[in-house]
């Protein structure tokens, strides 16, 4: 057995574990202990079984030094996924960059409502064309997608350097081949009609941002959370377009408290063929039990 020397007593995973609890306690963390943890595993690689029961472990100098760097940098208030560079969602995988928003569990229920409705469509089979509006990574797009092997997609942003983070996923994800990429704004431009609309677009209060906590007001991109003085600006500018872009599907958004009634008035509203009356509309609560989810469609099936 090779002896091996002894390392310094601050290098071991259960001192490296308590100085990072008090420096992410005074950070104003509020479950510093798991953030701590989460961090170790990050920067060493180990699992989360090795982080909670071997504390007795030395970390090599490389792991010392890159724990360092992103224990100052979640101490700054930057969110662990920016620190690893890529967020789960879905069970998936998704690359994050400056130009995107990162995806947060919520807005999974965007999937789940779009894939309720499809189901009920007894669309699952068939050749969709979704049309994903403020792609940011293009979790949106990507996941459906995944879920539904025959459908097709194109996904939208105002940001061409988020466009490029949503291709790369798309990419890593074996979907490219079924995704495209355009950089416009809302629904400008598009031409092409879609048997399905998704979105989180940004719904923000302008007034209301800078009370935002500082992993969402520092670094999430401005330009995915500001929806203007109403937060209702995207919302707006997607009626006027909806009704040529999706004349005969579903359109189905996330929306910030408070939102839902304006929002699906917004849509209804909208100057579709068949008259708002006669347009379906349909709510969805997130984890939290809040309405987190509306969606517009032209009839109501057995949902």
């Amino acid at each position: 057995m090779t002896n091996r020397p002894a390392s310094p007593a601050d290098d071991t995973l259960g001192a490296s574990l308590r100085a990072a609890v008090v420096a992410l306690r005074a950070a104003g963390l509020a479950e510093p202990a798991d953030e701590a943890r989460r961090l170790v595993a990050l920067a060493t690689g180990w699992s989360s079984l090795i982080v909670a029961t071997e504390p007795e472990r030395h970390l090599s100098p490389a792991m010392t030094a890159a724990f360092a760097d992103s224990l100052r940098r979640r101490a700054g208030r930057e969110p662990l996924a920016r620190i690893a560079g890529w967020r789960e969602f879905y069970g998936r995988r998704f690359a994050l960059s400056a130009a995107t928003l990162e995806p947060r569990a919520d807005t999974e229920t965007v999937v789940d409502a779009a894939l309720e409705v499809i189901r009920a469509e007894g669309w699952q089979d068939s050749p969709l064309r979704i049309l994903d509006v403020g792609t940011g990574t293009g979790c949106l797009l990507l996941t459906l997608l995944a879920e539904l092997p025959h459908a097709s997609g194109l996904a939208t942003d105002i940001s061409d350097a988020a466009l490029a983070t949503a291709a790369d996923n798309a990419l890593a994800l074996g979907l490219a081949g079924r995704a495209a990429f355009r950089q416009v704004r809302s629904l400008s431009g598009i031409d092409d009609a879609f048997d399905l609309v998704v979105s989180n677009p940004p719904y923000i209060r302008s007034g209301d941002i800078a009370g935002l906590d500082p992993e969402v007001r520092v670094h999430d991109p401005l330009a995915a959370l500001d929806g203007g003085a109403d937060g209702l600006d995207i919302y707006r500018e997607m009626a006027e377009r909806l009704p040529a872009v999706c004349p005969a599907g579903w359109c189905v958004v996330e929306v910030g408290a408070g939102q839902a009634d304006d929002v699906l008035a917004l849509l209804a509203a909208a100057n579709w063929l068949d008259r708002p009356a006669r347009r379906s509309a349909r709510r969805w609560l997130d984890l939290s039990g809040h309405t987190r989810v509306v969606a517009i469609g032209p009839r109501d099936p057995a949902l």
